[in-house]
């Protein structure tokens, strides 16, 4: 028998109204949320440095205040990773709410994630925050001993699905395949409406009402089964839609590589299978065939340290001579810049249209950006040097905004730690329990003879990721032959190069799909072949079309990078790795796109050679 596992938020800030939605728009088991990301936990960071007694998603309290009692009328148990750096306050939090209105619900919360108290001894020196990634099995210790709401510290994004899956179906560590079917469920709906239609590229073929977008895209639910299969839905009535491509593209959202390692088990992601649910109405997708193997050794650890204040402007460049007009204003600053901030960054968007219809469009932007340790540097003596050169620079000098005071920033990296420094502790009922560690677990299962999946490429060693997996597509050498030479044939003869069929120049997203975001200072990037005609075709041109050095001439400025390909032909795709495009992750980072989110998009607007054989 299923369960039905509802998500409510996607991120600390996500749509207030969505646990409401969530729980009386149609029946569900548990509800989950997920409030947390590498950026959130600095933020949380910063309101303990203020306040000691914060440090959790307070949204979270809001949501539960707005709606408590239906959940507990209708049995619906509810997991969230909202504590953040502060898991026991936010209980106490919810303690009070419940209590102002009349309710007694049962609260349990999980901790041991954060090792601040020892972050020198475990060379974590400079954490502002450090906090390991906690598995699902403490959730589940709390749900099986009747904890009506569950919340955590930091627990990897799916383990907020796994936990319920775990208490409802009772799988152990040593049940791989289950697990990570579960992983994958928990994977494509942690981010709430991505998963149906929100960020989509395909967003055109989305249903509306009467041609109007305005309905709410509705929030995703996972019915997860015994064996870790699952069907991805949301309730009916609400907007968007959940299709094969809906699912795909949050399936391959922020992933490394083709092996995806959690706490509990490694996922096999080439082994995943999405189909279109034939039975129980529309919007139903099935996930099955997923299959898993042993954890790894080490826990990741998401670090955030001060890096330092930032600031930045934008200046409008209109008209003629526009890249004149560029290179006296830089040339200006920078000589006004005494003492000169650690980091200076220009970007140029474009130049402006020639004859254009109106100013904007006769327009370019010109940003600059700076970092420096001391507040001064980037502050004042920044702003004013730039403001200064108001009536003394180009023509039609003007700014976006005023530059304003400088901000700190945080710098966030990975580390790995043994599973053994890090204690998996629940608090329920007045109890304080030390979960065991599952990977422990399971070598004392594998041992006894218990039949485990093996995963000896994902295991054989990680990567700075935290993920592990097939080895990456690299650019072949090239050859020492002039591509004009004639290919020897078997009998000593001349043989021609095949021929190239006729092409067309067309945007790479013709038919492919992208979805993008950031993994601390590397960009992720999932392409695929959209459902339809001559997929199968289509899916093949895909994965010997993207290549590191493909990836590289459509992307300039990751002509540098190191760029890692995985195929995942059963998905319709590739996962593609940018390695340290976003510097030193989305809080420092000087793109004007720090999360990478919009690098997908402009990936698929680029031109490549498109067989005609695949066109239409």
């Amino acid at each position: 028998m299923s369960v039905r596992v509802a998500n409510c938020s996607g991120f600390y800030g996500d749509r207030l109204t969505a646990m409401r939605e969530m729980v009386t728009g149609g029946p569900i088991d548990y509800l989950t949320g997920d409030y947390l990301a590498e950026l959130t936990m600095l933020i949380l960071g910063r309101d303990q440095m203020k306040d000691a007694s914060r440090g959790y998603a307070r949204t979270f309290v809001r949501q539960l205040e707005d709606c408590l009692g239906e959940i507990l009328e209708r049995g619906i148990k509810v997991v969230a990773n909202a504590g953040g750096l502060n898991p026991s306050g936010l209980v106490t939090a919810i303690e009070e709410v419940a209590a102002g209105l009349g309710l007694a619900p049962s609260v349990a919360y999980v901790d041991g994630d954060d090792l601040r108290p020892r972050a020198a001894q475990l060379g974590l020196d400079g954490a502002l925050t450090a906090n390991a990634y906690l598995g699902a099995f403490g959730i589940a210790e709390a749900l099986t001993r009747g904890a009506d709401i569950v919340v955590t510290g930091r627990v990897t994004d799916a383990s907020v699905v796994v936990g319920p899956g775990i208490a409802a179906h009772g799988w152990t560590p040593s049940d791989h395949d289950a697990l990570a079917g579960a992983v994958v469920a928990g994977h494509v709906i942690e981010c709430g409406a991505q998963a149906t239609g929100g960020n989509f590229s395909g967003f055109l073929d989305l249903p509306r009402s009467v041609d109007s977008w305005a309905a709410p895209l509705g929030f995703p639910v996972a019915e997860l089964d015994a064996d870790g299969s699952s069907v991805i839905t949301k309730h009916d009535g609400t907007g968007g839609a959940v299709t094969v491509d809906t699912v795909t593209a949050q399936l391959m959202y922020e992933i490394q590589t083709s092996t995806y390692l959690n706490p509990d088990v490694a996922v096999d992601l080439d082994s995943v299978r999405l189909a279109p649910e034939t039975t129980g109405g529309p919007d139903r997708v099935r996930i099955s065939g997923v299959r898993g193997g042993p954890p790894p050794a080490q826990l990741k650890v998401s670090v955030n340290t001060l890096g330092g204040f930032r600031n930045a402007a934008e200046l409008v460049i209109t008209g003629l001579d526009a890249p004149a007009k560029e290179a006296w204003v830089r040339e200006q600053l920078e000589a006004r810049l005494d003492p000169r901030p650690t980091t200076v960054v220009w970007t140029s968007a474009r130049l402006p249209e020639p004859d254009a219809d109106s100013q904007e469009a006769g327009s370019a932007l010109l940003r600059v950006a700076v970092q420096d340790v001391d507040a001064n540097v980037v502050g004042r003596a920044f702003s004013g040097a730039l403001v200064e050169l108001a009536l003394a620079s180009y023509p039609g000098f003007t700014m976006t905004a005023p530059p304003g005071a400088a901000s700190p920033y945080g710098v966030y990296r990975p580390a790995y730690v043994d599973r053994a420094e890090v204690a998996h502790i629940v608090h329920v009922g007045g109890e304080e329990i030390v979960v065991p560690d599952p990977a422990v677990v399971d070598a004392g299962a594998s041992a006894a003879g218990v039949s485990t999946s093996s995963f000896a490429s994902a295991q054989s060693g990680s990567t700075t990721s935290g993920q592990a997996g097939a080895a990456r597509v690299v650019e072949p050498e090239a050859s020492a032959a002039s591509e004009d030479d004639e290919t020897p044939a078997p009998d000593g003869g001349a043989q021609p190069p095949a021929p190239t069929p006729p092409s067309t120049r067309l945007p790479l997203g013709t038919f492919v799909h992208a979805r993008s975001g950031d993994k601390g200072g590397d960009a992720n990037v999932g392409l695929w072949v959209r459902q339809g005609p001559k997929r199968d075709a289509r899916v093949a041109w895909l994965l010997g079309t993207i290549t590191p050095g493909r990836v590289r001439a459509l992307l300039p400025e990751a002509a540098e990078l190191d760029v890692e390909v995985y195929p995942l032909p059963h998905l319709g795709g590739v996962n593609v790795l940018i390695r340290g495009l976003l510097g030193e992750g989305v809080a420092a980072s000087t793109r004007f796109d720090p999360q990478a989110k919009g690098l997908g998009e402009h990936l698929r607007a680029r031109l490549v050679d498109v067989p005609e054989g695949l066109i239409g």
